[in-house]
């Protein structure tokens, strides 16, 4: 067993939260903290990833910045995703050496675990085919 840290932030703009994990990911690259997993909720954002494209915007940005919601592009993989309240969010700043080297183990093996942990709690969690990331309900 490996020692992991598990960080609570609350509401994180996304700005701020992905400053934290460049500090953090350094941190973890020079060995000065364990394996951390942030958990957090968005203020309302909508990501534009290195797959997406600003064609897949389904309202004018106008209208987000007159709704509350922020639009930021980042250099992350992904398509358009929009985060928010209500939804929570990790972040594993994981060395993956100690994780077969393959991100996409460690994400699924993630989810594995938050499909188990909602069980408990009497709540059907599931995976989406194609998308990271564990559903409750619709």
């Amino acid at each position: 067993m490996r020692p992991l840290w598990i960080i609570d932030l609350g509401v994180v703009d996304y700005e701020k939260c992905v400053d934290l994990q460049v500090e953090l990911h350094a941190r973890r690259l020079a060995g000065d903290i364990e394996d951390t997993l942030l958990l957090l909720e968005h203020s309302p954002v909508i990501t534009i990833g290195t797959s997406g494209g600003e064609q897949n915007l389904l309202v004018p940005e106008s209208m987000l910045t007159k709704a509350g919601v922020k639009l930021c592009r980042t250099d992350r993989g992904g398509n358009i995703t929009y985060h928010g309240p209500g939804q929570l969010v990790g972040y594993p700043i994981f060395d993956l050496r100690n994780y077969d080297k393959d991100a996409h183990l460690l994400l699924r093996n993630l989810e594995e675990v938050v499909i188990q942990s909602l069980g408990d709690f009497g709540i059907i969690g599931s995976r989406s085919e194609g998308l990271t990331g564990v559903w409750v309900g619709q």
